[in-house]
Parts: C-alpha cells; sequence; structure tokens
C-alpha cells in the first residue's frame, strides 16, 4: 500500500510539473533539458515503485495461493478418510453375523434404557421341552407371562433397494422390495413357530428392526396382488408385529406404564383389604364397648343396691341407738332377754365396752 501511494503521488508531482513547464515560454532550453531529466528521473522512480509493488503482489499471492493448496489438500485428505471409514463400516456390515449383532445391541440398549433389569429376560428359551432356540428379549408382562422380541437387519435386501432407487430402475426396484418383503415373512414365520407358545408367552411375537427407514420400506409395502399391507399380513397370518426404533419404545414405555397401573392396582387392593380389617376390628371393637357398658350398668345397680342396703342398715342402727339412749334416760328396766331388740343392744353395748 505504501508502494502504491508514493507512485501515485510521483504520478501528481509529474504531471504538475509538465503543466507548469507548458505555461513557462519555452526559449530557455536549459529548462527544457532540466525539465526532461526530472520527468526521466520520475520515471525511473516509478519504474522501481512499481517493480517493488510487483514483486510484493506476486509474493502475497504466491503465499496465498500457497495456504489455498494447503487447505485444499487438507480437505482432500479429510474426504480420503471418510471414503475409508465408510468403506470399512460396509466391510463390517457385509456379513450376516455383523449386522444381526450390531442390530441386536440396539434392541438391548433400548430394552435396558426403558425397562429394569427384573423386567425382561435375555435370551429366554420360549419352548424349553421341543427346541433350543433362544429369543434375544422376552418381556414379563401380568402374571410372568413372556412377550418375545426378536430382532432382524437384512441389510443387502435393503441396500439393493437403495442401489435399484438411486440408478432409477423400476424392475430391479421393485424386485428388490419384494425380496425384502419376502425375507420377513420368512422370519415372522420362523418367530411364530419357536418362540410364541401360550400360556408362557403372549399370542403374539414382535420382531425389531433397527433403522426407521427399514421399517418406513416395509410399512409402504403392499402386496401386488392382494394390495394388503405387508405389516398387515405378517400380524394376521403369523401374529408378529414388526416395530421400528421409535415404535418398540412406544410400545414397551406402554408396558411400562401397564406394569405401573398393575403396580398401583395391586397397592390399591392392599389398601382396602387393610380399610375392610380395620373396619371390622372397630365393629368387633364398638361391640365390646356395648357390652363392656352392659356390665358397668350392672355394676352400677349393684352399687346403687349395696348403697341403699347400707343406708337402710345405717337407719336402723341410727333407729336402735337413739331408742338404747332414751332408754338410758328413764332409767328402764332391762328389756326382754329373748327380744332381739334387746340381745342386739346388748352386742353393742359389749362392743362399745371391749373397744
Amino acid at each position: 500500500m505504501d508502494t502504491i501511494l508514493l507512485s501515485i503521488i510521483l504520478l501528481v508531482g509529474l504531471i504538475i510539473l509538465y503543466f507548469q513547464a507548458r505555461n513557462k515560454p519555452r526559449d530557455d532550453e536549459n529548462i527544457n533539458d532540466k525539465l526532461k531529466n526530472e520527468i526521466d528521473s520520475i520515471k525511473n522512480s516509478f519504474s522501481e515503485s512499481f517493480g517493488i509493488m510487483s514483486r510484493d503482489i506476486a509474493k502475497d499471492m504466491t503465499g496465498a495461493l500457497t495456504k489455498v493448496d494447503e487447505k485444499v489438500l487438507n480437505f482432500n485428505q479429510q474426504i480420503q478418510a471418510i471414503n475409508e471409514s465408510q468403506n470399512s463400516f460396509s466391510r463390517i456390515l457385509s456379513g450376516v453375523k455383523q449386522y444381526g449383532v450390531l442390530s441386536e445391541f440396539t434392541l438391548a440398549s433400548i430394552i435396558e434404557d426403558l425397562l429394569p433389569a427384573s423386567q425382561y429376560i435375555s435370551n429366554a428359551k420360549m419352548k424349553p421341552d421341543e427346541n433350543r432356540d433362544h429369543v434375544e428379549f422376552a418381556i414379563k408382562l401380568q402374571n410372568d407371562v413372556l412377550c418375545p422380541i426378536d430382532s432382524h437387519w437384512p441389510i443387502e435386501k435393503y441396500k439393493a433397494i437403495d442401489e435399484a432407487f438411486q440408478e432409477k430402475d423400476k424392475e430391479a426396484l421393485a424386485k428388490a422390495r419384494h425380496d425384502l418383503a419376502l425375507t420377513f415373512k420368512t422370519k415372522s414365520k420362523n418367530v411364530n413357530l419357536k418362540y410364541i407358545n401360550p400360556p408362557l408367552t403372549t399370542d403374539f411375537a414382535i420382531v425389531y428392526v433397527p433403522t426407521e427407514g427399514l421399517y418406513a420400506e416395509l410399512s409402504s409395502y403392499r402386496d401386488p396382488k392382494t394390495k394388503e399391507l405387508l405389516l398387515e399380513e405378517i400380524r394376521k397370518k403369523y401374529k408378529v408385529t414388526i416395530a421400528g426404533p421409535n415404535t418398540l419404545c412406544a410400545i414397551i414405555q406402554a408396558y411400562h406404564l401397564g406394569f405401573q397401573t398393575l403396580k398401583i392396582k395391586k397397592n390399591a387392593t392392599q389398601i382396602y383389604d387393610d380399610l375392610k380389617n380395620i373396619s371390622n376390628r372397630f365393629i368387633r371393637h364398638f361391640d365390646n364397648i356395648i357390652v363392656l357398658r352392659k356390665k358397668l350398668e350392672e355394676a352400677i345397680k349393684v352399687t346403687e343396691d349395696f348403697g341403699r342396703d347400707a343406708r337402710s342398715i345405717k337407719n336402723v342402727l341410727e333407729s336402735i341407738k337413739n331408742r338404747d339412749a332414751n332408754n338410758d334416760d328413764n332409767d328402764d328396766d332391762d328389756p326382754d332377754p329373748s327380744s332381739p331388740i334387746s340381745s342386739f343392744g346388748v352386742a353393742e353395748d359389749k362392743g362399745r365396752k371391749a373397744s
């Protein structure tokens, strides 16, 4: 920037000198020579400045282009690494065993996240007496009835659908979709035969697919002849429900809510039984209170009778005492010894003297 500014200043000075020389008389040749020399000097300075500026610009552009090249090279290396990772992932999923294990792993993650360990069994045997097949997971429902859940991921069949769609080959696409549907029909039939065993299990089973894209493909497929949806056909014929990750989460959450409802119902029944027991105990308690009240009333009656008898005895004693006092005051003869009153008075007098 400084070089460009200097060049502009020199150019402006050159223009000013040119116009000044043009306005002066041209009689003096020395002035013209001097002016010519100055112009040559300015031209040389301008050339040098322009050369320096060109070298600086070239240097800056070279550095910038070098940085761009480095960034492009780094970007290409990242793209190559992504392609290698994709190829490695494709190789991992190219075998039945590998992607089957991956599908089972995602199923296990969903079940373990949504249910406690006491409400499901891994690698459960649904028909112990008939075969050695184990379903991947079984959810415990009411009365310990098991709901079998198995996973299935025919990635090669699904990949064929994607390739046919990308190539816009309708015939290949129809054939690939038919093959995928046939694969799940066969899987559902095997699940029905191996794992559905009422009353030990439910009269239905669940087949889990690990991607929503595969589940959407299965949900939209209709039989070309009957026009029946694949999922409906499998559900009716083999009693198997196909579920993607979101669908399976909804089903398990519904089961979990059912478990909580049963638990609340069980607690409510226990509370009702306890309240009923307490009510019966209160009834017996009040019956005992009635019995106690009757006994208290009888005791009160006996006490009142005893009080009346005591007052009667007291009155008799007071009467006898008054009579003895009157007899002592009148110096009467002793009463008839055979009289009961006389005997009572004598006995009372003896008792008084003994005291």
